[in-house]
């Protein structure tokens, strides 16, 4: 018995070692981002305001202008920020009948990298609720950064939409 707990106890730094190796290899989890906001307008209004994958320009207040364009098939924009920049994105996934589409970011100066989100219209009460949804690496910026960079987005958007379709 004490011959087998030696060996083990033997062992036991070249295991540890191996996990610290494996650890340093395997990439750290996702962020994730959720912001929701109720508003006072029936699902199938609030989706004529944000469903058309491009329509972000006329509701999102960081956004200059949206050029819509296709690659392989799939709907491309190309967001211009207001004060300079640009962000492209591809739509993956689009629902009308449960209205939500999926989309991700293919070039952007955003601290994010493997950036995907869902943004969605559901019942809610004599209204609806938007939910915008993203999962996302940062890059080259602390996780705080990434995430609040991706929280201030979601917050004014969500606001401008609620806004708007009053």
């Amino acid at each position: 018995m004490s011959r087998l707990l030696s060996r083990s106890l033997s062992l036991r730094p070249l295991a540890c070692a191996g996990l610290g190796l494996l650890a340093g290899t395997v990439p750290g989890l996702a962020l994730d981002v959720q912001k929701s906001v109720d508003v006072a307008a029936p699902p199938a209004k609030v989706w004529q305001t944000i469903g058309d994958f491009c329509g972000i320009g006329s509701w999102h207040p960081a956004i200059e202008t949206c050029a819509p364009s296709e690659k392989d098939g799939k709907k491309i924009r190309t967001l211009s920020l207001k004060g300079g920049g640009s962000i492209v994105e591809e739509q993956v996934i689009r629902d009308d009948k449960v209205m939500s589409y999926t989309y991700v970011i293919l070039e952007s100066p955003l601290p994010v990298s493997d950036y995907k989100s869902t943004i969605a219209v559901a019942p809610e009460g004599a209204g609806s609720k938007v939910t915008w949804d993203g999962t996302f690496n940062a890059k080259g910026a602390p996780d705080t950064v990434a995430k609040d960079a991706i929280e201030g987005i979601y917050t004014s958007g969500l606001k401008a939409i609620a806004d708007k379709s009053r």
